[in-house]
């Protein structure tokens, strides 16, 4: 069994606590004044310097440290929070990262100028503080602060040093606050023969002198508050209240004659907290723990692991399935239809372990959206729609590159400068969609801006000049606005940071094919445009539709078959020529499968049209006979074969053969390329 190493589990923790700071950064450049979107991200910066420390990402902990001191400040109001504000700590966070994954590398001065930056935004050590409405400031301002007194008495949990928590970490920012005496109670400790090294049995009771507040004393504990047991008290408090009568609660004559004469806060027998947070935290620790319990962290390469193996299964259970079927043996029937279904919930629950929301992909694109938009001077909106809708975590992964690439076109192409946008009769803000929605098989992503949309004369001067199509050649307005995605195509009249170089477009074609997938481009001048990727939910495992052409066998991904009929070779020979057939009230063209695989054979007599679509475009694929559903399990085709589009992968059958997996929007895409020539010629 391998154990995980605590410095990369640490680099997944901190990857993740600086993903929620951008988010709250993000969040907190459209409500500046928002006092908790401030807290959120000092907390996220507090663990973050906290644990880097822990880790021994010293040079981590340390930068870190200046961009918490920064919102220390706009917290206890010291100085307003500001876009500039946000942006240097964005820029300082990117810094962050590259001290977590490459703490020993040298980073230049670039600490320094972030860190410059960063004071500039704040107004330096010496800015006043802002917004204190007071009538009287220089007085304010020359008034000493006030010292305070405090009582802290805290425990952790058992297990809280085995978890990485180290108790004298605690006690050593107490001391930096203040003058501290600190009392190790040590009666919990159980005897020799019961004591398990691991486990953390002492508390502590600490007396604080400080000119602090109490929100100090708070952020000492703000990574373990919620496992353990803390009593916080001001003495002076405390010693104002056991003075005071005791009416209110109807105490017994005896203790209060007794609290009639003023008290030694060292003589008080019990300690009863004024401001503390509750000292029985047993039921929320333990919901902790279990919530903790019900998580488990797995390396992606376990998953993948996993469901190669459940692929191996589900191809021997296919050829237990054709055995079965060819013995009259019972009891061997029953244990294939048992294996059967086992394995199909298998492999839908591994289906469900691989599924990642698009929320994950998404919300990247804060960040990218946020720096374009001062990169370029335009206002831009970014607006997210479904996101809960879950994808292959390949596919995820995949998509990362091209949605980039489709962003920064629909901005720097797509949306106009808000003075033209004004002059148009727009708001000043222009707006980027991102939306994900699941249809059938597969999921559909789109990127749509409401901008000044694709020219279309451009696109034709531009292909033209580069060759791609003879002058004056026809083409319907899909075709013309596909040719955005050729190698090394770009309308864009000067090189810029964002595009120019005519790179990406046809990176993000390849990208999605690889992916089986298709793109669909909308675009209405002067309204905007629209990209949409269609993509498989899941590249593993397949349910497809086993069919015959000829001697060979094929897979069509069920999630395109709409129906299947029949066409008899009467009908056969009377549509040729036209290969059309008439489904409900409407023409549908079909492709006959054995002449585009030039098989060499008749027709059988009872031919069958399994009726695909893509979206809203249908095409019947004309086949010899249906053999029934199967279970698919997807394998990569060669590199030899990489140029064939008819396919997208490959299977093995139950008997060890291999079929051929059709590739649905390349078949959709040539029956309706047929269907056109045909009404052209017609």
């Amino acid at each position: 069994m391998t154990t995980l190493d605590p410095v990369a589990v640490f680099r997944t923790e901190a990857a993740e606590c600086l993903e929620a700071i951008e988010a709250g950064l993000l969040d907190l450049t459209h409500q500046l004044d928002n006092k908790d979107l401030v807290d959120a991200v000092f907390r996220g910066l507090h663990t973050l310097k906290g644990s880097g420390a822990m880790f021994g990402f010293e040079a981590l902990a340390a930068f870190t440290h200046h961009c918490e001191t920064a919102f220390d400040r706009v917290r206890k109001g010291e100085v307003a929070a500001t876009s500039e504000l946000v942006a240097a700590v964005l820029a300082a966070q990117d810094h962050m990262r590259a001290l977590v994954d490459q703490p020993d590398a040298d980073h230049g001065d670039t600490g320094h100028k972030l860190l410059a930056q960063l004071q500039a935004a704040v107004g330096g050590k010496e800015a006043a503080p802002a917004a204190v409405p007071a009538p009287a400031p220089a007085a304010v301002c020359e008034a000493p602060k006030k010292t305070n007194s405090w009582r802290i008495r805290f425990s952790l949990p058992a297990n809280s040093m085995a978890n990485g928590t180290n108790p004298l970490g605690l006690l050593d920012e107490l001391r930096d606050l203040g003058e501290c005496t600190v009392r190790a109670n040590t009666s919990a400790i159980p005897p020799l023969d019961a004591l398990a090294p691991t486990e953390l049995h002492i508390s502590w009771d600490v007396t604080l002198t400080s000119e602090q507040d109490r929100s100090a004393i708070d952020d000492v504990f703000i990574f373990v508050l919620d496992d353990m047991e803390l009593s916080v008290e001001e003495i002076d408090a405390l010693a104002s209240a056991t003075a005071a009568p005791v009416e209110e609660k109807a105490a017994p004559a005896p203790v209060a004659a007794a609290s009639a004469a003023p008290v030694p806060p060292a003589a008080v027998p019990e300690f009863r907290p004024v401001e503390a947070v509750p000292a029985k935290r047993e039921a929320p620790a333990a919901v902790s723990q279990a919530k903790a319990a019900e998580n488990v962290r797995v390396p992606a390469e376990r998953l993948d692991e996993l469901m190669d193996r459940v692929g191996e299964l589900v191809i021997a259970q296919s050829r237990l399935s054709q055995l079965a079927s060819a013995s009259t043996d019972i009891a061997l029937r029953s244990v294939s239809e048992e294996i059967e279904r086992l394995s199909g919930e298998l492999r839908d629950t591994m289906m469900v372990l691989r599924m990642v929301p698009v929320a994950t992909l998404f919300s990247r694109f804060r960040r990218l959206v946020h720096d374009l938009a001062r990169e370029t001077g335009k206002v831009i909106e970014l607006v997210t729609e479904g996101e809960s809708t879950e994808v292959d975590k390949t596919v995820i992964e995949r998509l990362a590159d091209p949605l980039v690439h489709l962003v920064r076109n629909s901005i720097d192409h797509g949306l106009e400068t808000p003075a033209d946008r004004l002059a148009s009769g727009k708001t000043e803000a222009g707006t980027v969609t991102l939306s994900a929605r699941q249809a059938g098989g597969e999921v559909i992503i789109s990127i749509k801006d409401d901008g000044r949309g694709i020219n279309r004369e451009r696109v034709r001067a531009k292909a033209e000049s580069s060759g791609l199509i003879q002058p004056g050649q026809p083409l319907s307005d899909s075709e013309l606005l596909q040719l955005i995605f050729a190698p090394g195509f770009s309308t864009a009249a000067a090189i810029t940071n964002l595009s120019g170089r005519g790179v990406g477009m046809d990176v993000v074609k390849k990208t999605v094919e690889a992916l089986r997938g298709a793109i669909d481009i909308v675009s209405v001048p002067g309204q905007g445009s629209e990209v949409s990727l269609r993509i498989p939910l899941t590249l593993a495992i397949i349910d497809g539709l086993l069919v015959r052409v000829g001697s060979g066998r094929y897979v069509i991904p069920l999630s395109a078959v709409e129906e299947c009929l029949e066409l008899s070779l009467e009908e056969d020979l009377r549509s040729r020529g036209r290969s059309f057939i008439s489904l409900r009230d409407s023409l549908v063209p079909f492709l006959r499968l054995r002449d585009l695989f030039r098989t060499g054979t008749k027709p059988d007599v009872h031919q069958k049209v399994v009726v695909i679509s893509t979206g809203t475009e249908r095409v019947g694929l004309v086949v010899d006979q249906i053999i029934g559903d199967h279970q698919t399990v997807i394998k990569s085709m060669s590199k030899l074969h990489n140029n064939v589009a008819t396919f997208s992968g490959a299977t093995i059958l139950g008997d060890g053969s291999v079929a051929l997996i059709l590739d649905v929007g390349h078949l959709v895409a040539a029956g309706q390329q047929q269907e056109a020539q045909l009404r052209v010629a017609g």
